[in-house]
């Protein structure tokens, strides 16, 4: 493990779940945060906890669907502090009506700006800078439908997701002669805001046993703290209890019942 104290890291969907727990997770490791997000206020009420318990944290409000926007964050950012060590591209989003019979183009457009484009748009101006100076990270949450299908996260999401996964790789590929690491972690369920998406939205106990934000920021300070010679390329993070295998144990349970019943009928 490397010692990461002093480190600049760039978190984005910083105000609330992922991001806001693996910005706190990095600073209690001494790396400096920029926090951005569309929304000002969750931002600052970070940054504020953060402060207040001896870290150092700037914020960068701004929309991350605009190329212009997360460009000018890039250039602050580099102008502030010189470098940029660490970005935790992070920010995501989900509809709660996510099915083909019930999107819209309005609908696909919020889920492929916010779950693709903003990480394309994060990734692309933070590459000259990583790249003049030899040497950063990159930890992207995509998540579980970004190598598997399935019903849940809905089909634009799901698609968004598995380009996330293929970026990332693409880095890697691209710029490890730059001294350039990418790593994209893909998160089963976790109990965030997105869960409101939900349709309906879940319950109290089973929110309790999904992995928690806190679980994610320890596994974004770990990625960061491995040396630069290491590149974890691709995590998967999921519930112990697996919602998915659950399912699969108990349907093939129901098909075994059934032929039992079946053949004693025989």
């Amino acid at each position: 493990m490397q010692d990461i104290k002093g480190k600049i890291a760039w978190v984005t969907g910083a105000g609330t779940g992922i991001g806001e727990a693996a910005a706190k997770a990095l600073v209690a490791e001494g790396v400096i945060v920029v926090l951005t997000g569309r929304r000002k206020e969750p931002l600052e009420k970070v940054a504020a906890v953060i402060k207040q318990s001896g870290g150092k944290a700037t914020v960068h409000a701004g929309d991350l669907t605009k190329s212009a926007s997360v460009g000018k964050i890039a250039a602050a950012i580099k102008a502030e502090f010189g470098r940029i060590d660490i970005v935790v591209s992070n920010a995501g989003t989900n509809v709660p009506k996510r099915w083909w019979s019930q999107l819209t183009p309005e609908s696909i457009d919020t889920l492929v700006q916010g779950n693709l484009l903003s990480a394309l748009y994060v990734t692309h101006a933070v590459l000259p800078i990583m790249r003049e100076q030899k040497d950063g990270l990159l930890i992207h949450t995509s998540s579980m439908a970004g190598r598997n299908i399935g019903m849940v996260s809905g089909p634009i999401y799901t698609a968004a997701k598995h380009g996330v996964v293929a970026m990332s790789h693409t880095i890697n590929l691209e710029e490890c002669l730059n001294g350039i690491r990418s790593t994209v972690i893909l998160p089963g369920e976790v109990a965030t805001e997105i869960m409101k998406f939900r349709d309906p939205p879940e319950l109290p106990e089973t929110l309790a046993r999904m992995v928690q934000p806190e679980d994610m920021g320890a596994v974004v300070a770990f990625v960061a703290k491995q040396p630069r010679h290491v590149c974890i390329n691709e995590m998967w993070v999921t519930p112990a209890h697996n919602r998915g295998y659950v399912a699969m144990v108990k349907g093939r349970q129901a098909q075994w019942d059934e032929a039992r019943a079946k053949a004693k009928q025989s």
